[in-house]
């Protein structure tokens, strides 16, 4: 397969909200009591929540794409402070044209990849209707104008399970069959584990539905670093291997074996990890299966995970390599768009890195197949026809898209921790803790 071939699909990328997001999705007296962007007298800009006295901001990392290395940090950033593709739908259909990217499925920034922060405001009925409001901008204003581009993806008000279902009916019948949840609900304030009965109107409804539930990482267990005087990059390193815990967790879910389209996607966790896990897991059954009492329907866990399990990497040539351990249709790409690990605008040129030596087949299921039949979409209708959804179709639409690196304007000069040694996990922890103080203080 030639690189210009391939057809890429993304299961993880991100969103950065614009502030007029609510505007044609709430009245004006329901708008008064949704967040709002403002600027503080500092400079700094937040998302504030008035009515719940709840403020949150952009973390650097979340939106780097486009900025020297070196700019790279974890200092609070505002929007005029990023790429505009990164808030622009326009702008980043052209950010994805550059890069050969065809679809993808976007999670929330300043909620949370799965919406946590509206499920702790105290007025529950507003929060859902915040939270209906942030889904209608986003099937109908950011995913909308461009058919077969993006795969919709809501977020639901998972602190009520009947309220829940309420709202993931309605995305239904908007024609959303994908959410983000949380790969650990209980850890996100959720009322209970997903080994409780609560969830069971749940998951039948998704399986009834062919609904895909995203489990990104860092909605799970929590990614702390060994220690505070720990380098950051070993918890970068670490970071996509968080999600395993989460992942032996979910794939223990009885309901898998009731509810053959129950369908998990674990979002930004590699792949190049799961052989061992699936083994493990196998050996587990057999040796441990009499006195903690497993029981997998007559099937190994390793079978139950390839029936149900959807699994993605940036840069996983180990992985790919091994596709028949991790399960050749259980392996999908990740852009990561516009976070710090996302490779734009070469990713047509690093995922080729991964799959050049497969054969074509495999190649296609990894790079684009497998995404639409695990979320049971297919872009080549919406755009005529596999020709029109090439990297080197796509890259031919983008010849005006500037891509050459820019420096944040109005970037603090601050230098993390002690220049003479690396950044530690404590140094970030420092910056973002001073942004908290600010925040409560502005």
């Amino acid at each position: 397969m030639k690189m210009n071939d391939m057809v890429i699909a993304s299961v993880d990328d991100h969103i950065i909200e614009p502030p007029t997001m609510f505007d044609q999705h709430l009245s004006a007296e329901h708008r008064k009591l949704a967040p709002h962007y403002v600027t503080g007298a500092d400079g700094h800009a937040f998302w504030q929540w008035e009515s719940e006295g709840m403020r949150t901001y952009n973390v650097g990392l979340n939106a780097v794409v486009g900025r020297p290395k070196e700019e790279y940090g974890t200092e609070p950033m505002n929007i005029d402070q990023m790429r505009k593709a990164t808030w622009d739908a326009a702008l980043h259909i052209d950010d994805m044209n550059v890069s050969g990217m065809l679809t993808s499925v976007m999670f929330p920034t300043f909620c949370g990849f799965d919406g946590k922060w509206f499920w702790m405001a105290k007025d529950k009925a507003n929060a859902a209707r915040v939270i209906s409001a942030y889904n209608d901008w986003h099937i109908d204003e950011w995913c909308g104008p461009y058919p077969g581009r993006y795969i919709p993806t809501g977020i639901l008000p998972l602190w009520d399970i009947p309220t829940a279902i309420t709202e993931l009916k309605r995305l239904i019948k908007k024609g959303c069959r994908s959410i983000s949840f949380p790969s650990n609900p209980l850890n996100q304030g959720a009322p209970a584990s997903i080994h409780d009965d609560i969830w069971e109107p749940l998951w039948a409804l998704c399986d009834d539905e062919q609904v895909v539930l995203n489990c990104h990482i860092g909605t799970g267990q929590p990614a702390a670093a060994a220690s505070a005087a720990s380098p950051i990059s070993a918890w970068i390193t670490s970071l996509p291997m968080n999600i395993g815990t989460d992942a032996a967790d979910l794939l223990h879910l009885r309901a898998l074996l009731r509810y053959p389209n129950l369908k998990f996607s674990l979002s930004e966790g590699g792949v190049g990890w799961i052989p061992y896990m699936l083994e493990r897991a196998d050996f587990v059954y057999k040796h441990h299966g009499p006195w903690v009492r497993s029981d997998w329907g007559g099937k190994l866990p390793s079978e139950v995970f390839r029936e149900h399990f959807l699994s993605c990497f940036i840069e996983d040539k180990f992985g790919c390599a091994n596709y028949k351990a991790v399960g050749e249709n259980n392996i999908a790409y990740e852009c990561d768009y516009p976070h710090s690990d996302c490779t734009w605008p070469t990713v047509a040129e690093e995922l080729y890195d991964n799959v050049k030596d497969l054969p074509d087949a495999i190649a296609d299921k990894i790079t684009h197949g497998n995404v639409f039949s695990f979320f049971n979409v297919n872009p080549f209708e919406a755009l005529g026809g596999r020709e029109n959804c090439t990297v080197g179709a796509l890259r031919a639409k983008a010849g005006h898209v500037d891509t050459a690196e820019r420096s944040m304007p109005g970037k603090d000069a601050r230098v993390l921790g002690d220049p003479s040694r690396p950044v530690t996990f404590g140094d970030a922890a420092v910056t973002l803790a001073e942004r908290h103080v600010e925040a409560a203080d502005a």
